[in-house]
């Protein structure tokens, strides 16, 4: 019961659009209505204010740390898991907005971080790796959460990898617009503005 209770919080503060927020609050509109009308990190990078794209990057990663954190620390590791995955859950399809939100990269680091941070800083590395020799934001995401669970399984913590997993599916399913891209050549690369 109490680790519902955790989950329940999860999904809540995972369902914050904080890219959507910072974006009117700076006044740069409505991002469903720019780029790939994503509410995450990379659409606002899109409207060329890096500081915004900053925030929301810390912001989404910080709502599914804060979950796993705050749910390890009173209902213990189950409760963590299960508040993880759900801010996870909040991020892709959030109550306020209709159940239309992001596709849950950043949300994802950082529950990985705090869920088993040489997990969490190895798809991080990976991410920036694929970033840095293709540009495309899109394929870095999917390579780190493609590989995620195996390292994660790997390394004895089959429980992380359950976790994983559930992830990596609703990340693929997020980005299938983003695959049908990939595979014909038209994927924007990072910062270009939409």
């Amino acid at each position: 019961m109490i680790a519902a209770l955790w989950a329940v919080f999860g999904y809540l503060l995972g369902s914050v659009p904080f890219g959507l927020v910072i974006a009117r609050a700076l006044g740069l509109g409505d991002l469903r209505k720019i780029g790939s009308g994503n509410i995450g990190a990379t659409n606002v990078l899109r409207t060329g204010n890096k500081p915004a794209a900053l925030a929301t990057l810390l912001l989404d990663s910080g709502k599914g740390a804060i979950a796993v954190l705050l749910a390890r620390h009173f209902g213990g590791e189950t409760a963590a898991l299960l508040a993880g995955g759900a801010a996870f859950l909040g991020h892709c399809f959030p109550v306020w907005l209709g159940f239309k939100g992001g596709k849950g990269v950043a949300t994802f680091l950082g529950t990985l971080i705090a869920l088993y941070w040489p997990l969490g800083l190895g798809a991080c590395a990976i991410w920036a790796v694929t970033a840095g020799i293709s540009r495309i934001s899109s394929l870095s995401a999917l390579m780190a959460a493609a590989l995620s669970p195996v390292f994660a399984w790997a390394a004895g913590r089959t429980d992380v990898a359950l976790v994983c997993a559930f992830m990596a599916v609703l990340i693929f399913l997020r980005h299938r617009t983003n695959i049908a891209r990939l595979l014909d050549g038209t994927e924007p690369r990072i910062g270009r503005k939409g």
